[in-house]
């Protein structure tokens, strides 16, 4: 009879590939023995767990995508001013990433790599439909200012430096 996975092993798994991708990049990462030999046990530990890359990549991917959005709509303010919900998103945001470069360095190579499935890609959007609801209501209600660098560029108000005469 197989032993039970552990999720103290996976997440010692996922820990390492993050510390891996955030320091040397998604594909310099050649391989899963590449994050064991990070996390400084021998591959068929971390085999049993993720069976390629891609799993692995998937995996991580979901993990950090669900922290993040955790981090930026636990206790959302759903009656307050659009204003407000923003300042609340951006401010989660912002201290989730100062709180963990490494994962918000491995969460920028992850949504850019070919091995995410279409189906996870859908699911890693899904706790921001609220987020891409109240973007919505904010660009309607002109919550955004219109003369700031790139806010009216139908106008010719703001032309890049490269451009300025």
């Amino acid at each position: 009879m197989a032993r039970p996975k552990s999720e103290d092993k996976r997440n010692a798994i996922l820990e390492a590939a993050t510390r891996l991708f955030a320091e040397r990049g998604l594909y310099r990462c050649s391989n899963v023995r590449d994050i064991e030999t990070s996390w400084r046990r021998r591959w068929k530990p971390c085999l049993t767990y993720f069976e390629t890359k891609d799993d692995l990549i998937n995996a991580l991917y979901q993990e950090i995508k669900l922290e993040l959005a955790d981090a930026m709509m636990s206790d959302f303010p759903r009656k307050k001013n659009v204003r407000s919900k923003l300042q609340h998103v951006w401010d989660r945001y912002v201290n989730w990433g100062i709180a963990h470069p490494k994962q918000r360095k491995a969460l920028a190579q992850l949504q850019v790599s070919e091995a995410l499935t279409k189906s996870l890609e859908k699911l890693g959007g899904a706790p921001f439909v609220e987020f891409q609801t109240m973007i919505r209501d904010a660009i309607d209600g002109r919550v955004f200012r219109h003369d700031l660098p790139g806010g009216n560029l139908s106008r010719n108000r703001w032309q890049p430096w490269w451009r300025q005469r």
